[in-house]
This record gives C-alpha cells, structure tokens and sequence, in this order.
C-alpha cells in the first residue's frame, strides 16, 4: 500500500495506536496515515523497571501485533510511561489512583519516556528508539487534584496529568522535548522514518493546515 505525495510515492503509514493526541500530533505534521489501534498491551512490572528498554518492548510488540495483518506499510507503534524514583507511573486505573499519582508527583522532578518503533509489514524490518524529559510538578493541595480529577482529563493519561491540556497548569518547567510528554516525540519519529526513506519535510500536505 503507497500513498502518492505530488512527484513521491511513499508507503502508506498505519498508527497502532487509539490515543487521539498521537493522531493529533500526526495530522500536525501533515502526514498521510491510517489508524489501527494494537490489542498489545502489557500489564506494568510491579517493581522498578528500565524505562528505555520497557517502552521500547512494549512500542515495537505494538507495532509488529499491526504489522502482522498487513501485506505492506510501515506501522508506527509508541507507548509512553512517567517514571519517579525508578517506578512506572502508567494510565490511572480509577479517581482513586489517579489522586495517588499526583499527590506523588506533586513537588517533584520526574521524567516521562516514550518509546517509538516503526515496523515494515512486508520486511518485518524494525527501527526502535526512545526519549526521555524532564519534567517539573509544582506542589499540589489535596483540593486542587479533586478539582483537576474531576474534570475527567487525567483518566487515560500516562501519570495521570495531560500536559497539552489543564495539565499544562500543573507544570512550570520542562527540560527535553514536549511532544514526548503529550506521547509522541516528534524529532525522533522523524529520524526512524527517515531511516526507512521517508522525509517527512516532503510529505507535509498543505491542505491540513488552515
């Protein structure tokens, strides 16, 4: 499967993935792809965990479970973790949870990883990397974390705070790249895809923008 770009052909490129801010951040780029969200998904390790190596496992499983149905394309797969003290922080499992996760985020530096695998469905071929940022939690009361809890937004978010969103209030400070921590780091998604021919410069689709 190829999409044609003005004089380029380039293969068509599969999201394996539902978050909408992926397909946010993809559509900002201006790149023509399809959505096919992966059933893969594996449970967090209790205990202290890699974080480079763990997101990295978990986008390539993602990538290649897409991959696997599909004759041709290359498929993007990513999975995002914050990561304090050593410990994986994932989605919130429920209000309770998520209260939990910002009461310890709260005054604190983490760092938020996110690994990135794009995968060749007719080669199998498989380029992985990740990138890590720091980030800075301002201090939270108990009554400002019901309030941003209750606006729903932490809910299916990796720490339980949405940093393009009224999360964005709870962070004065960033040292990396921030599309990293809305779960797709750009710069890098750029470098595997170029590694497999494609320039995203010239697929930009100038109609996407207004």
């Amino acid at each position: 499967m190829d999409v044609r770009q003005g004089d380029r052909t380039a293969p068509l490129l599969v999201l394996a993935s539902a978050s909408p801010r992926r397909v946010a951040l993809l559509n900002m780029l201006g790149l023509p792809f399809v959505q096919r969200p992966s059933a893969a998904e594996a449970p967090l390790p209790g205990g202290p965990v890699d974080p480079s190596t763990w997101t990295r496992e978990q986008a390539l499983a993602k990538a290649r479970d897409v991959a696997s149905t599909l004759e041709s394309g290359l498929v993007i797969g990513a999975d995002t973790v914050v990561v304090l003290d050593g410990h994986v922080f994932g989605k919130p499992r429920d209000r309770e949870h998520a209260a939990w996760m910002l009461a310890r985020l709260s005054g604190r530096r983490h760092e938020v990883t996110t690994g990135v695998a794009v995968v060749d469905a007719a080669s199998g071929r498989a380029e992985v990397g990740d990138t890590t940022t720091r980030v800075w939690m301002r201090e939270l009361t108990p009554a400002e974390i019901d309030a941003y809890i209750a606006t729903g937004e932490p809910m299916d978010k990796a720490g339980a705070y949405a940093i393009q969103g009224l999360g964005a209030t709870l962070v004065p400070r960033i040292e990396g790249c921030y599309f990293n921590v809305v779960g797709l780091p750009l710069s890098l998604l750029a470098d595997l895809l170029a590694r497999f021919g494609i320039p995203v410069l010239h697929l930009y689709r100038r109609e996407v923008q207004a």
